[in-house]
């Protein structure tokens, strides 16, 4: 008699993919999100098959965006704040996004290594995720990986970024509250960090409050209290708080968390939550439009042939962009084959 092929060796189909997340299987949840995540022609059409069956069981879940300069300590905060909350009974999934490597394309910290005591939590999934370039350092896919991860049952998930500050609204486009983390003592601390990042932020932490640094870790708590006085809330009728932690002495993660526990609250209560959860699937699927549009617009194989004349004329200055991009998009009008 054959024995059937073990999981990891054979063909997987719809139905697999879906069973395996919704009964929690680790191993078939990362193989769900690595399918989601691939460019691969061929995987695209079963990974929306999979996300929509999928779909139903998702949304009970706290999203939240954690982001900060690189050296804030997002990691450190991030693996106390999970091992937290799997102590009082909550399912954490961890999507950390690594900057990617220009050559492989591939992540290249590790996340799992420097969240070590998090990783061997039975209640908690950690998904390392080359950003691949993306702007607000988060991954095309990131959305649809938190769907995911609610599908399999984690009722918490924490969305770490990159932190470069390049555009952040990507991320709190995605999560229900919005943690921006920073450092004490490192100069003139509103210099550190944009303004336009501090204006999306639903609470300030500042990080390393221990030793020499909490004194300076206080001070900048006032320091910008006195600042989201006179910035306007990203959520209606919620006040940023700025609050101050030691992720290695374990002081302030208990209390960031009864901040983001009121804050869900309350936003049920008014129906923010529900209205900008709406508003974020209405953007994420524009989001997806532009990028099909883009793709086809690129497969078109009469833009792609014009492609390269009509860029050597801009930079020669033989053609201004407004030209150029009406001289495309009628080489795309006239040669558009919705089989593309």
């Amino acid at each position: 008699m054959i024995s059937p092929l073990p999981v990891k060796s054979r063909r997987l189909f719809t139905a697999d993919y879906v069973a395996g997340v919704l009964n929690g299987d680790r191993s078939m949840l990362a193989r769900a999100i690595t399918l989601v995540e691939s460019d691969a022609p061929g995987h695209a059409v079963l990974a929306e098959k999979v996300v929509r069956h999928l779909l139903p069981y998702a949304g009970n879940s706290i999203r939240v965006g954690i982001t900060g300069v690189p050296g804030v300590g997002k990691s450190t905060f991030i693996e106390a704040l999970g091992c937290l909350l799997c102590k009082r009974g909550n399912r954490v999934a961890v999507l950390a996004v690594d900057p990617s490597s220009t050559l492989t394309h591939g992540s290249i910290l590790g996340d799992k290594t420097r969240m070590e005591m998090l990783s061997r939590e039975p209640g908690c999934f950690i998904r390392p995720s080359p950003s691949g370039g993306t702007l607000g350092g988060v991954t095309r896919k990131s959305r649809e990986t938190i769907l995911l991860c609610e599908a399999a049952g984690f009722d918490v998930v924490l969305v770490e970024t990159v932190g470069v500050g390049q555009s952040e609204t990507t991320v709190r486009s995605m999560v229900d509250f919005f943690l921006v983390l920073m450092l004490a003592g490192a100069g003139d601390e509103l210099q550190g960090i944009k303004k336009g990042i501090i204006e999306l932020a639903d609470a300030l932490l500042i990080t390393k409050a221990d030793g020499d640094n909490k004194r300076h870790a206080e001070a900048a708590q006032m320091e910008f209290s006195r600042v989201l006085h006179y910035l306007i809330s990203p959520t209606p009728g919620w006040t940023p708080e700025v609050m101050t932690c030691s992720s290695t002495e374990g002081r302030g993660v208990a209390e960031i968390w009864d901040v983001i526990g009121r804050f869900h609250e309350a936003s049920l209560k008014s129906g923010f939550f529900q209205q900008h959860r709406r508003g974020q699937t209405l953007d994420w699927m524009r989001q997806m439009l532009q990028q099909e549009l883009w793709q086809a617009f690129a497969r078109n194989p009469a833009t792609r042939a014009g492609l390269p004349q009509i860029e050597r004329r801009v930079l020669d200055g033989k053609l201004s962009a407004t030209e150029a991009v009406k001289s495309l998009l009628s080489k795309y009008s006239q040669n558009y084959d919705p089989k593309n």
